[in-house]
């Protein structure tokens, strides 16, 4: 029920435009899981549930039961100095000889200043000065200290957060360790995500990581196995590339093989994700994984396949829409096309409608969209692709199809005013549907 609840919140955003966030919430709501929404789409905030029939019912925990709440201050904000004042007395409960004061002094300095990434990375080294310099004394502290209490809200905004420095702290300081090392990633996976602090390993230690991540994909725990498929991801969002796997991603396919039918969905849809980014190097491994998986594909993995191709769906691609059954070519016509208003102000809306018209006499598959070539700064266009529906049009058969434009500036989208030509995408072939003109709010 959370799950569907924050999907109604984060739509009634979208359609009206309000869609708060920078860059920065962008990537925390992507990487936190709360809704699984791209960069591009999201928008609010987020305020963690830790109640067992969110985490049962969405497949979530740490990934998936967050539910989206009004946010007007920035993120770096909620990872105050009440954050180390945490760490600090939770690390003193399991490792008395920890120095608080001096901890606690270093960490503040320059605080104020760092954006929310870099108070991470800050507090993993002021935690390296002080604690023990063996590395595997250190992170045995580090982690039994992840067990007591904090003294925060477990319910409040960003709680989890409270162990991003343990996370750096493991990247950072933890390459020349790799069974404790890997021990604490799958820890702390469960409390908040190691998707970023293993991609060091799998780059200097790939067999042995990949080894770890294959035995992990059977893992009982969810977020275990999701760290399997959204840690190898080849171009996560905000983290290194792996360039080795954008290469030869065939280490990374036979993970994905094991979790493709994962029970949890925010397993499942990681592993669209991950095979999403594989496409974008290797469009015909693409093709032939996503063709692959359709052969007596449950209802759960078409799922899987259809958010795997969406991008190259959107870019016209002719062998992902084969595999969806919209590799021939359309033979339709517009008709009626209609753009209202024809000049229509920043901060409003367009309405686009057209007929669709089938002149055979048998029926057609038709994946429709539409895309906006919107103008840039430099004066330049830009092509955003718009989901329609896919139509099965009998013969002779017209549709009517229609959609509401929002022109509200957005964070993800700046609008500029010019001459904006519209375009109906049918089998991933364009067809023009006319043009408006954007003025300034």
């Amino acid at each position: 029920m959370v799950r569907g609840r924050a999907l109604a919140a984060h739509e009634q955003y979208r359609k009206k435009g309000r869609l708060p966030g920078s860059a920065e919430k962008c990537w925390f709501l992507e990487k936190t899981r709360a809704l699984d929404f791209s960069a591009r789409q999201c928008g609010g905030a987020l305020h963690r549930r830790s109640d067992a029939a969110a985490s049962t019912h969405s497949g979530g925990g740490a990934d998936d039961n967050w539910h989206t709440v009004a946010m007007a201050e920035s993120l770096k904000n909620q990872f105050g100095t009440d954050v180390p004042a945490a760490i600090a007395a939770m690390v003193k409960a399991v490792h008395p000889a920890f120095p608080v004061k001096a901890f606690l002094r270093d960490a503040v300095a320059g605080y104020d200043a760092l954006e929310l990434m870099p108070r991470g990375r800050h507090l993993a080294r002021v935690l390296r000065q002080h604690l023990p310099a063996d590395y595997r004394a250190a992170i045995r502290i580090l982690l039994a200290s992840t067990t007591q209490p904090s003294g925060r809200d477990p319910a409040a905004s960003m709680a989890s957060f409270l162990f991003m420095p343990h996370s750096f702290f493991v990247a950072e300081f933890g390459l020349d360790h790799f069974e404790p090392s890997m021990h604490a990633h799958y820890v702390l996976t469960q409390r908040f995500t190691s998707e970023f602090s293993i991609r060091p390993f799998l780059i200097h230690h790939p067999e042995a990581t990949l080894a770890t991540l294959a035995k992990w994909a059977r893992d009982p725990n969810q977020h275990v196995r999701r760290l399997v498929s959204e840690g190898t991801r080849p171009r996560l969002p905000w983290a290194p590339r792996l360039p080795a796997f954008q290469a030869d991603p065939a280490p990374v396919l036979e993970l994905l093989d094991l979790l493709k039918d994962d029970p949890a969905l925010v397993v499942r849809r990681s592993v669209a994700n991950n095979l999403n980014d594989i496409g974008k190097d290797h469009p015909h491994i693409l093709a032939t994984t996503a063709r692959r998986w359709m052969a007596d594909a449950t209802p759960e993995r078409e799922w899987v396949v259809r958010h795997a191709l969406r991008w190259a769906v959107k870019n016209g691609d002719p062998l992902a829409l084969e595999v969806l059954g919209f590799g021939k070519p359309a033979s339709v016509a517009i008709r009626n096309a209609a753009i209202s208003p024809h000049s229509a102000r920043m901060g409003a809306a367009v309405s686009i409608s057209f007929d669709l018209h089938n002149p055979r006499s048998h029926p057609q598959d038709l994946l429709v969209d539409f895309q906006v070539h919107f103008v840039k700064s430099n004066g330049s266009t830009r092509v955003k692709v718009f989901k329609l529906k896919a139509v099965k049009l009998a013969g002779r058969q017209t549709v009517r199809l229609q959609k509401k434009l929002s022109l509200v500036e957005m964070t993800t989208r700046k609008h500029y005013a010019g001459h904006h030509t519209v375009e109906a995408l049918v089998n991933g072939t364009a067809m023009p549907l006319g043009s408006f003109e954007l003025l300034p709010a």
